[in-house]
């Protein structure tokens, strides 16, 4: 591949992932949104932290396929769900769930 066929498919390439992120800011931001949009655009970060979360809380961890100690995170997420409901603190969620976890690596050696 020549020097300029690269150059087009890295702009190219720009382009596609750069534009729709762009266009709704630029076409949206002069103009106000409908409450129900901004309501439903609130829940987008929790929807998309839950979805990356998921995987990672109910794959079991290198222990094997039991339902015990190799399922820490899920084990984790209990009280750190409790603490987010209670406090509705995002950091307060943040840092249950890490020392959760690493007291449960340290009394149990994961």
């Amino acid at each position: 591949m020549d020097q300029k066929a690269i150059l087009l498919t890295i702009v190219g390439m720009a382009a596609v992932t750069y534009l729709p992120r762009l266009l709704p800011v630029w076409t949206l931001s002069s103009r106000p949104l409908p409450r129900i949009a901004v309501a439903w655009l609130r829940y987008v970060p929790a929807a998309v932290l839950a979805a990356m979360l998921f995987p990672a809380i109910v794959v079991p961890g290198p222990a094997g396929d039991s339902f015990g100690l190799s399922y820490l995170f899920l084990w984790a997420a209990f009280p750190t769900l409790l603490v987010a409901y209670k406090t509705r603190s995002l950091f307060g969620s943040v840092v249950v769930g890490v020392v959760v976890v690493a007291v449960a690596r340290v009394l149990f050696g994961q």
